[in-house]
């Protein structure tokens, strides 16, 4: 199961509404409507990996 990065649907990957490929990785949508707001602005859906956490000290 797959969750949907703009509205944080669980997504089937079999049955996904709409997929879209960015930095090589896939990601499954919901809707068409999804993957056209996260196609205009990846960025702002992409998690962040790599372990750059943000911390308060």
């Amino acid at each position: 199961m797959a969750q949907d990065p703009v509205c944080n649907m669980n997504v089937d990957e079999s049955r996904a509404g709409a997929t879209s490929i960015y930095k090589g990785e896939t990601y499954y949508f919901c809707s068409a409507n999804c993957k056209e707001n996260f196609e205009k602005e990846p960025e702002k859906y992409v998690k962040e990996t790599g372990g750059h956490e943000h911390s308060h000290h």
